[in-house]
């Protein structure tokens, strides 16, 4: 088996060269695939596209593999079983996932089999007695119209061990696994346990997460559906708080680290007074702080519609009690019932009536079927996976940079999460159309 390893790609147009990201193999690829337009595995995506003649060139910038289909495979399609298995929180897309991976696997491959393990990793492990589900035609015609996901999800590991054993015994040789950060360290432990054994299985990871926080991922799926949903929430929350005096509504969205959603959903509304986000701390109290200017603008329109993602303001609550859930995320504490706490207290202190309105759509939200443009990035997310584990590719998660799709090695994406920047374009647009100030207190 071939390794991850860095060499270096020249660049004849700047004349310096890019750390190349190269990925796990599972050894020569025989046989001719039955698909047409291919491409080379020697074609490389920048991770960075903008660079100064005047600067060095940044020795930390790194090149990776283009997504696509290989003129050649690792696995015969006619021998090939194919597994798919979908974790973690619910997220618009998961369907249309499962439908366009089938679909390529059957019709652009024709893989023999397909299986849908049941209920997440949990269904990998044979002591539950949850027999996967044998995908065909009729099971995923019209899943891509649902909400959720037709094979069942859950968080928390499986012992790896029993899940390859199950894998091996069932001949299942490539698994594309949906899911989040948790979902794809588990994928590389499946892989590195199938090494060791000697079993030749491709694990390759569709990135799962509607907080649209994937480092080398522009855009994950369910984020555009999210944003449209939310809209719909901070439009309801306007018109309860313009109908009445002085009324503040209160909306809290997805986001435990980064404020994507928050943030996108504030700058397409275009109603929202203020948004709190976890990357931008704030100041509650104080002639500067948030209370303060939550008065001013209440005083001064008669209402006022908040945004508050869900992982803001955690330095402000009590500290709770450090709880994880399966996946071993730490829970963040309530900050739209802390929030509302303070805001009523404030303004009871300060003699000002007003009328709250307190909404929490996030299950609504990732319940949802996918809108038009997840829809297709779900399909391109499938294919490619699809693409890659057939040529024999594992160990790595299809990254989207530049409008590109790309292999990332799964490892690489256990140095951090992507996050909202203050000097970025989008919180910039958030400042202006919101009228906040850029810090509280």
């Amino acid at each position: 088996m071939q390794r991850t390893t860095i060499a270096r790609l020249p660049d004849a147009a700047v004349g310096w060269t890019l750390p190349r990201m190269e990925i796990t193999t599972l050894g020569e690829c025989r046989f001719s695939s039955p698909e047409k337009h291919f491409v080379s595995d020697n074609l490389r995506v920048p991770a960075v596209i903008r660079q100064s003649p005047e600067a060095p060139p940044d020795p930390s910038a790194l090149a990776f593999e283009l997504a696509g289909r290989r003129e050649k495979l690792f696995f015969d399609p006619k021998t090939t079983r194919a597994g798919i298995v979908t974790c973690g929180g619910l997220c618009p897309g998961l369907n249309n996932v499962i439908r366009s991976a089938y679909l390529e696997l059957t019709f652009g491959y024709g893989v023999k089999e397909v299986l849908g393990f049941r209920d997440g990793y949990r269904g990998l492990d044979p002591q539950r007695g949850l027999e996967p589900l044998v995908l065909t035609r009729e099971l995923v015609d019209d899943i891509h119209k649902e909400g959720g996901t037709m094979l069942g999800t859950s968080r928390g590991p499986v012992d790896t061990g029993l899940a390859v054993d199950n894998l091996i015994r069932r001949g299942v040789n490539l698994l594309l696994c949906v899911g989040g950060d948790g979902t794809q360290r588990g994928a590389h432990e499946l892989y590195v346990e199938a090494s060791k054994r000697g079993h030749p299985l491709a694990v390759a990871g569709v990135p799962k997460t509607i907080d649209n926080d994937v480092q080398y991922v522009s855009r994950t799926f369910g984020y555009l559906t999210a944003l449209e949903e939310s809209r719909w929430v901070i439009d309801a929350a306007h018109t309860e708080a313009h109908s009445v005096e002085n009324g503040i509504s209160l909306v809290k969205l997805m986001g435990r680290h980064a404020g994507f959603i928050a943030a996108g959903a504030t700058v397409a509304s275009q109603d929202v007074n203020f948004c709190l986000i976890p990357e931008v701390p704030f100041q509650l109290e104080g002639p500067k702080g948030f209370l303060a200017a939550l008065k001013t603008r209440v005083v001064q329109r008669r209402h006022a519609v908040i945004v508050v993602a869900e992982g803001a303001g955690q330095d402000l609550i009590p500290a709770g009690s450090g709880q994880r859930d399966a996946s071993g995320n730490v829970k963040p504490q309530e900050i739209g019932g802390f929030l509302r706490e303070q805001i009523e207290a404030h303004f009871k202190a300060e003699g000002v009536p007003m009328v709250f309105r307190y909404f929490d759509p996030s299950y609504q939200i990732r319940s949802r079927p996918a809108n038009c443009g997840d829809a297709i990035l779900c399909d391109q997310f499938a294919r490619h996976a699809v693409h890659a584990a057939m040529a024999g590719k594992t160990g790595l998660v299809i990254g989207l940079l530049h409008d590109q799709f790309i292999h990332v090695p799964t490892a690489l994406l256990a140095k951090g999460g992507k996050r909202v920047s203050p000097t970025d374009l989008l919180w910039q647009a958030v400042l202006a159309s919101t009228g906040q100030p850029a810090v509280f207190g």
